[in-house]
C-alpha cells in the first residue's frame, strides 16, 4: 500500500468520526440504540395518555348520562307530584259536587211516597230531616195542620242569570200535583225565578224572605198581624218573585208596601222585568189549574200570590 492509499484511508476514518460525532451532539447525546430503546415507552405513553383521554371521556359521559337520568328521575318525580296533586283537586271537585247535590234531602223513611213527575221533579212525604228543619221555625208547636197534610216538593228553574238550579217548597197534598205541573211548565219555558227556598232558610220571616225575592209556599202564619190563618198557613198559597210583585194595602188614606223594599215596583202600570200582570205566564199557569190571584182583589192587591181554595 503506498502512502497516498494511507492517507485517504486515514481520511475516511476521519471524516466518520467526526460525522459520529456530530450526530450524537445533535441527537442529545443519545445514541441510535439508545433512541431506539426510548421510542417505544413514547408510544406507550402516548397510547396510554389517548386511553386515559377515552376513559375520561367515558367517565365524563357516563357522568353526563348520570345527570339526564337523575333530571328525568326528578322531572318524573315532579310529573308525578303534579299529577297527583291534579288527582286530588279533580277529587275535590267531585266531593264539592256531590255536598252541594246532598243539599237535597233523599231520606229513605219516605221514598215509598215519592210522586216523580219529570227528572228533576218530584214530591213525597216530609223527611225526618225535613222535619226536623221546620219544627218550631214555620211548623210552630201550635200547628192545627197535620204533616201529613204537606208534601216536600222539589223542581229546576232558571234563575236570574240564566242557570238551572234546584229549588226546594213545601206545600199542601191537595195542590202537589199543580206545583209540579206548573213550575214544570215554567221551567221549559225558561221563565226566572231568583229564589225558591224553604221559608225556614230565613227564619220563617216572611219580610225576609220577600226582600231576598224568594218564592215560596208554606209558613203557618196568620194574615198580617190579625188571627186569621193565611192560606200560606195551609200550604195553599204560593208566593212568585215578591220584590217586584208586592203586596199593596191601602187604610185611612195611606198606602202600605211589603216587602218595604218594593216601592218602585208599586206603580204597575210601569214597565219592567219579572212583573206579573195577567199576560204574564204565571198567571196564566196558575189561573188555568184552578188557583186566584192577589192582584184581582179589590181591598188590597198582592201581585206576587196565588192561593187555591180547599177541596
Amino acid at each position: 500500500m503506498n502512502n497516498k492509499s494511507k492517507r485517504d484511508i486515514f481520511f475516511l476514518i476521519a471524516l466518520i468520526v467526526v460525522c459520529a460525532i456530530m450526530a450524537r451532539s445533535l441527537a442529545g447525546h443519545e445514541t441510535l440504540d439508545e433512541y431506539a430503546k426510548k421510542k417505544p415507552a413514547t408510544e406507550n405513553a402516548s397510547t396510554d395518555a389517548a386511553d386515559s383521554s377515552s376513559s375520561s371521556n367515558s367517565s365524563s359521559t357516563s357522568s353526563e348520562n348520570s345527570t339526564e337520568l337523575s333530571s328525568a328521575k326528578d322531572s318524573s318525580t315532579e310529573s308525578s307530584s303534579l299529577g297527583k296533586s291534579a288527582s286530588e283537586n279533580s277529587t275535590e271537585e267531585v266531593n264539592s259536587s256531590v255536598t252541594n247535590a246532598s243539599a237535597i234531602p233523599s231520606d229513605e223513611d219516605v221514598s215509598d211516597t215519592r210522586v216523580t213527575y219529570s227528572d228533576g221533579f218530584y214530591y213525597e212525604a216530609l223527611p225526618n230531616s225535613i222535619v226536623s228543619k221546620i219544627t218550631n221555625v214555620s211548623y210552630p208547636k201550635d200547628c192545627e195542620i197535620s204533616l201529613d197534610n204537606l208534601r216536600y216538593c222539589v223542581m229546576l228553574y232558571v234563575d236570574f242569570e240564566g242557570e238551572t238550579k234546584t229549588g226546594e217548597m213545601i206545600c199542601n197534598k191537595d195542590i202537589a200535583d199543580d206545583i209540579m205541573e206548573i213550575f214544570h211548565e215554567l221551567y221549559d219555558n225558561n221563565y226566572q225565578i231568583e229564589s225558591i227556598k224553604l221559608i225556614d232558610d230565613f227564619d220563617a220571616d216572611d219580610e225576609a224572605s220577600m226582600e231576598a225575592n224568594n218564592t215560596s209556599c208554606f209558613n203557618y202564619r196568620t194574615i198580617g198581624n190579625g188571627t186569621k190563618l193565611s192560606k200560606h198557613a195551609q200550604g195553599l198559597a204560593v208566593d212568585i218573585n215578591p220584590l217586584y210583585n208586592p203586596q199593596i194595602k191601602y187604610k185611612n188614606g195611606s198606602m202600605s208596601i211589603a216587602p218595604s223594599t218594593s216601592e218602585k215596583y208599586a206603580d204597575r202600570t210601569a214597565d219592567f222585568p219579572y212583573k206579573i200582570d195577567e199576560n204574564d205566564l204565571a198567571y196564566k199557569l196558575f189561573t188555568s189549574h184552578g188557583f186566584s190571584w192577589g192582584g184581582n182583589w179589590n181591598s188590597s192587591k198582592d201581585y206576587q200570590h196565588f192561593e187555591k181554595k180547599n177541596r
